[in-house]
């Protein structure tokens, strides 16, 4: 008796392994999801921000196509990022609370404006609110000879503060941040 149950239990195991082992995973994300966190050394786990967002990539098409000039972009693919200030921050010299945002931004010729959007779980920018914003900067755009692929944000260390660095082909935008 005591053999039996040991080898059916041994057999369902067997089933139940194979067919987790099987699963075909289809439609994985074509843009990944991403994170970018200040500070930046992963073995700091005191944070002051960090951001999770999807990774566009141009794959041939003009970054103009996919986050179009004049209009409410959401910062990346997918879902609008979100955005946690640990701590009470100056993001672009206005005052931000604690607490999780929505990143949309509009891009722009010479400058792009960032936006801090109360209402989390949006998916792109279909129902964006601009009543809900918390927060708009102004900053302006810069170029750089190097090419990015893929939509990417950093954090870069700057005198007094740090910048949340957005990047996608040539153009580069930095917003400052001081704590």
């Amino acid at each position: 008796m005591k053999k039996t149950f040991t080898l059916a239990t041994l057999m369902l195991a067997l089933v139940l392994t194979t067919s987790v082992s099987a699963q075909e995973f289809s439609g994985i994300d074509k843009s990944p999801m991403d994170m970018a966190a200040y500070p930046t050394d992963y073995k700091v786990s005191e944070k002051t921000v960090r951001i999770i967002y999807g990774r566009p990539q141009l794959k041939g098409r003009s970054m103009e196509e996919l986050a179009p000039t004049g209009k409410v972009w959401r910062t990346g693919a997918n879902e609008a990022p979100e955005i946690t200030f640990y701590k009470g921050v100056k993001f672009g010299g206005k005052d931000i609370k604690a607490g999780t945002y929505s990143l949309f931004t509009i891009p722009g010729e010479s400058e792009w404006t960032v936006i801090l959007n109360k209402n989390l779980n949006q998916w792109g920018s279909y129902f964006y609110d601009e009543a809900s914003d918390v927060a708009r900067v102004t900053v302006p755009n810069g170029s750089d000879a190097a090419s990015l692929e893929e939509f990417s944000i950093a954090f870069k260390d700057v005198d007094g503060g740090v910048h949340l660095v957005m990047g996608w082909d040539k153009t580069r935008v930095a917003v400052p941040i001081t704590m």
